[in-house]
This record gives structure tokens, C-alpha cells and sequence, in this order.
């Protein structure tokens, strides 16, 4: 059976998972239900298998995919400062307030940003015209 066709079992899927919050081999075997006695050679087994191997990274991919915003999230953040719809906290000699709108600066800052995003001041030039280059190459006579 080819590991492409291949499917994790019941224990390795759920030491796939155990691994990926802790890190230890020995303690996602216990963990996904191996032997005490084997955890420690059995984690390293598994972490030795290709299949086993490939679901870990492809999980750690999504987390980090997860993780990591997109362009889309980011527009849509600044949009809402941009729009004042998000506060902030802010200290001050008096105390620590919640819940103050985000301050004009930022909202100027976020509609800046939105703005580069789609091109906006940016100074574009159009030229337009021919331009003939000739090109020697070593000694041309005409009279030969």
C-alpha cells in the first residue's frame, strides 16, 4: 500500500494530535492510548513514519495558515478603525480607561494604508513616444 493511499490509524491520528500540543513523542504515544511501558519507542516510531511524518507538518501548515492573516482580514481590520468602530484602552494619570474610540490619528493612519493598498497617492507618470537605438557591432564599411 503506497503512503499516498495509506490513512492513519485510530492511535496514530490522535498521536498526531497529542504531538502536536505537546511536543514530547513519548507523551502523545501514552496519550493516544500506547503502553507505558512502549510510549517512549513507540512516539519514536511514529514520529519515524512517513505517513505519520506528513500529517504533522500538513497540521502544523494549518495552524499556521490559521494563525497568519490574510489580506482580506487585514482590509477588513482597517476598515473598521478607519470607521471608528474599534476602541482601545488608554492610560492616563487619572487611570486606565476601556472602551475609548480609537483616536483620529489612527483612523487617518488606517484610511492612509487603505489607501497605498489600492494605489491612491502614489505619483504615476504616463509617457509616451518612440525611441530608435542603432546598435554597432565592430566595423562596418559600406564601400566594400
Amino acid at each position: 500500500m503506497s503512503s499516498i493511499t495509506q490513512k492513519l490509524t485510530q492511535k496514530q491520528q490522535r498521536f498526531v494530535d497529542e504531538y502536536i500540543i505537546s511536543g514530547n513523542a513519548t507523551q502523545a504515544a501514552i496519550k493516544a492510548g500506547y503502553s507505558k511501558k512502549t510510549a517512549k519507542q513507540m512516539g519514536t516510531e511514529n514520529l519515524a513514519k512517513p505517513i505519520v511524518k506528513t500529517a504533522i507538518e500538513k497540521r502544523n501548515a494549518e495552524i499556521q495558515s490559521e494563525k497568519t492573516a490574510d489580506m482580506t482580514e487585514v482590509m477588513e481590520y482597517l476598515s473598521s478603525v478607519m470607521r471608528g468602530e474599534q476602541t482601545e484602552s488608554v492610560a492616563t494619570a487619572k487611570g486606565v480607561y476601556d472602551d475609548v474610540p480609537v483616536s483620529a490619528k489612527d483612523r487617518i493612519k488606517a484610511a492612509e494604508l487603505i489607501g497605498k493598498r489600492h494605489g491612491a497617492w502614489t505619483d504615476k507618470k504616463e509617457i509616451s513616444g518612440n525611441l530608435d537605438i542603432e546598435i554597432g557591432v565592430g566595423d562596418y564599411d559600406d564601400e566594400d
